[in-house]
């Protein structure tokens, strides 16, 4: 865990000494406000908008290594760029443009990690909001733990503006579904 927040740190240094907009999210955030577990990679959402996102792809190509033939195609098709750390760390870069990844990015705060290090993270309710539309096995483990570790400080009214579109888009209801029941079962 510790070589992957040395990786988050870096890759927090070059998007900051760049002045672009983005916050760590995932296993990292997960440290943050959940239940800690074993996370294999660092996991960023970076805001490129619409159309323009080749300056973010070529600098951090020549930053980093890609993790999968032609980085930039898979990048620009799935809006993931996936890289490599010297180190051998996995990095996956959302590039963001919708206006629910801006408000994550907008609403994200530093968080002493061991090592002096402050990551800039997003916030619990969007974690929430983030591992609900994913919606698979590990991502209900992980939001059960940060209903369980941060009952009484989440603003459920966020978490329902946030996600009931997502989910609309992803036409999946039972997200919305699986969460409150989550959330009737843990919250105390």
């Amino acid at each position: 865990m510790t070589e992957l927040i040395r990786v988050a740190s870096a890759l927090q240094d070059f998007c900051e000494s760049r002045q672009w907009h983005f916050c760590i999210i995932g296993g990292l955030a997960l440290q943050r406000w959940g239940e800690p577990r074993e996370t294999i990679d660092v996991d960023l959402t970076l805001l490129t908008g619409f159309g323009g996102e080749a300056p973010f792809i070529d600098a951090l190509l020549e930053r980093f290594e890609g993790r999968v033939d032609d980085p930039a195609g898979f990048a620009r098709t799935n809006r993931v760029l996936l890289l490599r750390s010297a180190s051998g760390a996995g990095i996956d870069i959302a590039l963001g443009g919708l206006p629910f990844e801006e408000s994550v990015v907008s609403r994200a705060t530093r968080f002493a990690f061991p090592g002096d290090l402050f990551l800039l993270t997003c916030s619990a309710e969007d974690l929430i909001v983030l591992k609900a539309f994913a919606a698979r096995g590990q991502d209900w483990v992980d939001i059960e733990g940060v209903i369980i570790r941060q009952t009484g400080r989440l603003d459920w009214t966020y978490i329902d503006q946030q996600l009931r579109p997502l989910a609309t888009l992803k036409d999946a209801p039972e997200i919305l579904t699986e969460l409150a029941r989550r959330r009737v079962e843990l919250e105390r």
